[in-house]
């Protein structure tokens, strides 16, 4: 039951974020003109830009326009992570639960991931979900918790959430149904993901 391995993949499109300089980095990254991007994000990379970092982070990870180096890697994304980057943040999650180029850390892959769903990043709130539904990574095994991650996830248009919800749902009572929705309702992106729920733990 405890799958939670099949899900932990990487989110490894560009989200391009409109930036002075990189959008051009960004258009010859999505048309796979990788030297050019390369050369466009490199330098606003070192400047301290995370849409960069970020980018310039898969690009290693990828081994697209530069050798495949995982610890080059890791350090782009986390410079863009400490900046509050959502999608850099989940990558530096995974990679903590895989022992990906760092030593395997499911406290900081937590971390981490709960860092860009807190910000509405949808396959760290699909990532949560999993941990909180099969009680790995240190957490507690809680149904409304996981019910309400996935409900976000697919309202921010993760697709295999909605399947998930309906899956977990099965085995909820409706008091604990009703609770997963209303703290859905009532979570804003931005602000602190609750830890537990009232009916929802085993």
């Amino acid at each position: 039951m405890k799958k939670l391995f099949v899900a932990i993949t990487f989110a490894l499109g560009l989200h391009a974020t409109a930036h002075a300089g990189f959008t051009e980095g960004a258009n010859a990254y999505n048309a796979n003109n990788y030297a050019l991007a390369l050369k466009e994000i490199t330098p606003l990379a070192k400047a301290g830009n995370a849409d960069a970092q970020h980018l310039l982070g898969l690009m290693y990870y990828m081994g697209r326009g530069v050798p495949q180096d995982y610890k080059q890697a890791f350090a782009w994304h986390q410079k863009a992570a400490v900046q509050g980057k959502a999608d850099a943040q989940y990558v530096i999650g995974a990679m903590y639960y895989k022992g990906n180029a760092v030593p395997q850390d499911q406290k900081q892959a937590v971390y981490w991931f709960r860092k860009a769903a807190e910000q509405g990043h949808p396959e760290a709130l699909y990532a949560l979900a999993l941990m909180y539904r099969y009680h790995v990574a240190g957490m507690p095994q809680d149904v409304v918790i996981a019910y309400m991650l996935w409900n976000l996830a697919a309202a921010n248009g993760h697709a295999n959430s909605a399947n998930q919800r309906a899956s977990v749902a099965r085995v909820m009572s409706q008091e604990q149904v009703e609770e997963a929705q209303a703290l859905s309702r009532s979570w804003k992106p931005g602000t602190p993901l609750p830890t537990q729920s009232k009916t929802g733990g085993n």
